[in-house]
């Protein structure tokens, strides 16, 4: 590895964490267009920390309030609606991150042979673009996450798991149709990415502890993070910026570009 394919790679992971375009896809993709196959465990599991660290830093009042809300309620007997919501919000989090916490570990082996499936990434990248042009009908919802809501959100997010099938894109357009105001599902959506993001690399953790790491590789690998920080960071203000102005459909086009260039690279050219 050198630093400037670990700071690409640590950039395609960082913008494609959060944007609606499938981080999976991409580091498929960004794989084969660079002839880079040797980032390794250790690698993913440093570009993890670096995006979850930016999603907690970008959203630290809401998880500080989530935090603290039932301690609020229980010991302060604070009736505020605003903190019963986040403290529900704790409740909420949990159930959304069920379905796809049993069928990662169910299934973790076929799952990983996914990502050596072009074909499916590409189709399942195709499947992205045409969820997030939906998603232009959904502009006047007003409601609240429910448990039932997060639940069904939380299925979404276990559909994410194939490798091309955007998380974030499928998180929040489904919680836009099933009447989830746009702004507060994509809140949810990053919020409920931080057991998802831990839960990955701690699935990693054992085969990290079986690899030997040089100093230099170290030093690699914390450029990637750090790019994964910076970019993930900048994503996350930017996809709430175009939420707020609907345009979160304008993704598909990006989708669907994605799909013909990768067609033509493996298939034509």
């Amino acid at each position: 590895m050198d630093i400037i394919k670990a700071i690409i790679l640590g950039i395609v992971q960082g913008l494609t964490e959060f944007l609606p375009i499938s981080s999976s896809g991409h580091l498929v993709l960004a794989a084969e267009f660079l002839n880079f196959h040797e980032e390794g465990v250790a690698f993913e599991v440093f570009v993890h920390l670096g995006t979850l660290l930016s999603v907690l830093i970008a959203f630290r009042a809401d998880i500080i309030n989530m935090i603290t809300a039932p301690f609020k309620i229980w010991w302060h007997k604070n009736q505020n609606p605003e903190i019963r919501e986040y403290a529900l919000w704790d409740l909420y989090i949990i159930v959304g991150t069920l379905p796809a916490a049993a069928i990662g570990l169910a299934f973790k082996d076929l799952i990983e042979s996914f990502f050596s499936n072009i074909v499916l990434v590409i189709f399942m990248l195709f499947i992205t673009g045409t969820f997030l042009l939906i998603s232009a009908k959904f502009k006047k919802q007003d409601g609240h996450v429910t448990l039932l809501r997060s639940f069904i959100i939380g299925c979404a997010q276990a559909c994410a798991i194939l490798p091309g099938i955007s998380r974030s894109g499928a998180t929040i357009v489904t919680g836009m149709a099933i009447g989830v105001e746009r702004e507060k599902a994509a809140r949810f959506s990053f919020i409920l990415s931080i057991p998802a993001i831990l839960g990955a690399g701690v699935l990693k953790i054992n085969d990290l502890a079986n690899s030997s790491i040089s100093q230099m590789e170290v030093i690699y690998f914390l450029a990637g993070a750090l790019a994964a920080f910076v970019s993930g960071y900048a994503a996350i203000l930017w996809l709430m910026n175009l939420i707020k102005k609907g345009r979160l459909h304008h993704f598909s086009y990006y989708c669907y570009g994605l799909v013909i260039l990768a067609l033509l690279w493996f298939f034509v050219l």
